[in-house]
């Protein structure tokens, strides 16, 4: 079969090449494939640290796909390059009462559906994580898993490439049954997978208004000589109401997340979302104030209207794996499965089956 994916972050990547692995011709169809909000990841495989209440199917998506993950990264380690897969797990602290308020409230909501998570006090956080200071209370979430979206990106790349997918370094303008066009012409296939995160909703009406763009910004650092090496484990908080990770890195490097911003497309980074990133994580982790900063950020998140993405068919020959929101590196690789499934006339996860479009009124499986 003849498919053509359009988007190549990491729900287009990781599609085109487990299709690709499993006998179809692909083609990607991006300017910039490994690049995009995908880049500027924080890299967190963590649905029991997003999960909150109300977004039960959601939880249960995140959490199939990290049970593949492992799998995932084995066969990605042989094909591509290696991902960088770490199970150190994740810290989430809070501050002052009302954040540990708010922690606590999660706390609740994850033991009534019963995950594992335990709760620890800030003399044991700061006997796993010496580097934390000021910390009331805290979660530690042990399945967690995280992972280096650059090096996933360019080992799916990579990948694809060893698989046989052809790179069309161009941008989709509209999207039919069996045809994708671009700046240069009409390329046939016989199903289109539409995976172009927040522009998804430009190339098919089922998801105009279902798909939005939602900033957020990083930072990158690297610890210094004479200042405290990064935290082992990821360390999620919420500082004066606001959300924020320090995500480690080999080589003594730190991501910092996680502005929120509705602001349509711009990808600027803003004095504001740098100031608030540095004073959260100074007051986790105060050595940050030591790093070196190497690198500012954003990128566009592809926001869904319920948090679920859509995976499934939006018409014949038309196929969606967009939306995914904060988690698309999380559900790479449930939603690359569903879609080869699909295209090869089965059904895809049972848990998948929350995910499809029809369920706001447009689409069905095949």
């Amino acid at each position: 079969m003849q498919v053509a994916v359009v988007g190549g972050g990491v729900i287009g990547l990781s599609v085109a090449w487990r299709a690709a692995a499993a006998g179809h011709q692909v083609r990607l169809i991006d300017p910039t494939p490994g690049r995009g909000a995908s880049w500027v990841a924080g890299g967190m495989l963590a649905p029991v640290s997003e999960a909150w209440p109300g977004e039960e199917a959601a939880l249960l998506l995140g959490e199939e796909s990290l049970r593949r993950w492992p799998g995932f990264a084995a066969e990605l380690a042989a094909d591509g390059g290696d991902p960088a897969l770490v199970s150190a797990g994740t810290l989430m602290v809070a501050l002052d009462q009302g954040d540990a308020g708010q922690l606590g409230v999660l706390a609740e909501y994850l033991d009534s559906v019963h995950r594992a998570v335990e709760r620890v006090t800030s003399r044991q956080l700061r006997a796993l994580e010496p580097g934390l200071a000021g910390v009331r209370a805290g979660l530690l979430v042990p399945g967690d898993l995280s992972v280096d979206n650059r090096k996933l990106l360019n080992s799916l790349r990579a990948a694809a490439q060893r698989r046989g997918v052809v790179f069309v370094g161009e941008t989709a303008t509209e999207i039919d049954q069996g045809r994708v066009t671009t700046a240069s012409g009409v390329l046939g296939c016989d199903v289109v997978v539409i995976a172009a995160g927040a522009h998804s909703a430009k190339l098919h009406p089922a998801l105009s208004g279902a798909v939005r763009p939602l900033k957020g910004e990083i930072l990158r650092l690297r610890a210094r000589r004479l200042s405290l090496p990064p935290p082992t484990h990821t360390v999620r908080a919420v500082v004066e109401g606001r959300p924020i990770y320090l995500v480690p890195r080999e080589g003594g490097e730190l991501v910092l997340g996680a502005t929120q911003y509705e602001a349509g497309f711009d990808e600027t980074v803003t004095a504001r979302g740098v100031r608030e990133l540095l004073e959260g994580a100074e007051q986790i982790f105060p050595s940050v104030g030591e790093y070196e900063l190497v690198e500012t950020a954003a990128g566009v998140r592809s926001a869904s209207v319920d948090t679920l993405p859509f995976i499934g068919e939006l018409e014949p020959g038309v196929l969606a794996a967009t939306g995914h929101h904060r988690n698309g590196l999380l559900m790479a690789p449930v939603t690359a499965d569903a879609v080869v499934a699909l295209l090869a006339g089965d059904k895809p996860p049972a848990e998948a089956e929350a995910a499809r479009p029809d369920r706001l009124g447009a689409g069905d499986w095949l």
